[in-house]
């Protein structure tokens, strides 16, 4: 069940707004209605909400302003005025939607079609968020000395020989005198795959795959790695 809150300067417009989401009573619950912007700043962060439906124009502190003094918030919004001026600044910060006033019931349907896929891509993220491995450094020795390097700027390590050759996002190479397998223990995160039998890429920094009996996948460093046809099925799982 999802919990939504209204911030509305006009007593009628959250009234009308909360009545017409009881359409969505069996998904969604309306936990808090407000109409003045500064006390509903400190009472909103304990609701616990998914979604706040924020006005614009409001007295004292706009829909914007009111974020901004939130400072952090972790509820995505959905906003609701009778303007259409503001729909960058929306963009900006990623509201789900933006409901001009009178606000139509298939708008509002689409809106809250979003929010739940909104909010169940959030879901996931937190869950692959939460089974990543807590070390995210790893030692790189070489002939030279040990670097020290973060996981998430590894854009892909292939195979030399008995060397894997590190690829980083600031474009130094590292060439280390272990063979890929040895490392493929300490990258078995959700960032990370094995595509080929010499490459293993971080699936962060994929900008395209291309279709094949493999396929081949575009890097951000502008790098194409051939993908093994039997990768294919367990590559595109993980990428959509």
């Amino acid at each position: 069940m999802l919990r939504a809150a209204i911030l509305d300067d006009e007593i009628r417009g959250s009234k009308i707004l909360a009545h017409k989401l009881a359409i969505f009573e069996d998904e969604l619950q309306v936990a808090g209605i407000f109409n003045e912007p500064v006390p509903a700043a400190d009472l909103i962060a304990g609701l616990n909400i998914d979604v706040l439906f924020l006005d614009v124009e409001m007295p004292l502190l706009n829909g914007f302003q009111f974020l901004e003094r939130l400072g952090s918030f972790d509820f995505e919004v959905i906003f609701t005025t009778a303007y259409d001026s503001y729909t960058l600044e929306a963009l900006r910060l990623s509201a789900v939607d933006y409901l001009l006033k009178p606000i139509d019931e298939d708008d509002l349907q689409t809106a809250i079609i979003r929010l739940k896929k909104r909010v169940t891509e959030k879901a996931k993220y937190k869950v692959i968020k939460a089974e990543k491995k807590p070390n995210n450094r790893l030692a790189l020795p070489t002939a030279e000395g040990v670097y020290i390097v973060d996981k998430a700027n590894i854009i892909r390590v292939e195979a030399m020989s008995n060397y894997s050759v590190f690829m980083l996002t600031d474009t130094r190479k590292i060439i280390v005198s272990k063979t890929l397998k040895e490392f493929e223990p300490v990258l078995d995160d959700v960032s990370f795959m094995r595509i080929n039998r010499s490459v293993i890429v971080n699936l962060d920094f994929v900008v395209k795959y291309r279709k094949g009996d493999g396929g081949t996948l575009e890097l951000s460093d502008g790098s194409e790695i051939e993908v093994s046809p039997q990768k294919k099925e367990a590559l595109l799982f993980r990428l959509f």
